[in-house]
């Protein structure tokens, strides 16, 4: 399926296929993920990957290891020590060519696709934890804005929660780009994340204003590049306690002058509550949102921060550390 569900884009993530079940493991099983099958799947369309597989090396089959070298970590055979680094990186280049998806789920403490953490061995001893994977890093070196992670770091609600709205702002921008969009389309493109953008980097959502300020004074596709490297940029920057706080105090803002003096302490309160960890962000968000509605506040109502993912992933639903 493609297009669109509830009302959001559906976001293309390219995944290692043994995390989707696929039974695609050196020993021929796999490593399905619960919240990569379940929650999310409903959401999102697949672009399943196996490199080892796409190499040849069929399964089941002998393990690999990263192992130093003076041009770099090299991906070896564990038992017989082949030589595979050319192959996984011939693979990589051309995937890295044609990738048009909006995120990537590696498979962690993998040699071929594990993005942190992977042992680099001289002999049999490990010499360096530092290690990614050798066709994760030749991915990850050729899109560095792409949204990526492995199934164990999304085991994190912060990490899985801002994985999931990078993704989704990702395919919102991607479908304008598709489309035959004009210079206002950015502009109202543009409006609607102003929020979002700003819980994530003030410093890039000031730079996308500028870079929207010319929309209409510049060629097509430098306006294009120059807004989705910013947007890219904005949305690489994880948005914390004290940006959420900064928002949700502009919006708030927004609504005041409409609200009596008892419901403005309250939404106040319910905002220190959050800034203290007592409540999960998606409290204020629904007071915010709900006096939106009320007074008919257009602007805020169509803030994508209100919406960035379908509500039944229920991501904000965590009380922040």
């Amino acid at each position: 399926m493609s297009g669109q569900a509830g009302g959001h884009v559906r976001p293309r993530v390219a995944v290692s296929s043994c995390l989707m079940g696929e039974l695609v493991r050196f020993n021929g099983g796999h490593s399905r993920d619960r919240f990569l099958n379940g929650e999310l799947d409903p959401y999102v369309d697949w672009v399943r990957v196996c490199p080892e597989m796409e190499i040849g090396l069929g399964t089941p089959r002998e393990t690999l290891r990263l192992e130093r070298s003076p041009e770099g970590p090299r991906l070896v055979t564990r038992k017989t020590g082949v030589d595979l680094t050319d192959e996984m990186t011939s693979l990589a280049a051309e995937r890295a060519r044609t990738l048009d998806v909006d995120g990537y789920v590696f498979k962690s403490r993998s040699p071929s696709c594990g993005i942190h953490g992977i042992p680099v061995h001289a002999g049999d001893a490990a010499v360096d934890r530092r290690g990614r994977g050798v066709f994760a890093a030749r991915i990850l070196d050729a899109h560095p804005l792409l949204p990526v992670e492995d199934e164990g770091r999304l085991n994190d609600a912060l990490l899985r929660e801002t994985f999931v709205e990078r993704i989704f702002a990702h395919a919102r921008l991607r479908a304008l780009m598709e489309s035959d969009w004009r210079a206002r389309d950015l502009v109202a493109f543009h409006s609607r994340h102003k929020m979002q953008m700003l819980a994530h980097d003030p410093a890039l959502y000031r730079e996308a204003g500028r870079v929207v300020a010319r929309a209409g004074l510049r060629a097509r596709e430098e306006l294009a590049a120059d807004y989705v490297h910013v947007f890219g940029g904005a949305f690489a920057r994880k948005a914390g306690i004290g940006r959420h706080v900064n928002v949700l105090q502009h919006c708030m803002g927004m609504v005041s002058e409409s609200l009596d003096r008892t419901r403005r302490a309250d939404l106040a309160e319910v905002i220190a509550s959050y800034q203290a960890g007592q409540v999960a962000l998606s409290v204020p968000v629904t007071l915010i949102r709900h006096h939106a509605r009320g007074e008919s506040a257009e602007y805020l109502r169509d803030q994508t921060y209100f919406s960035p993912y379908p509500e039944e992933l229920r991501l904000r639903n965590h009380v922040p550390v």
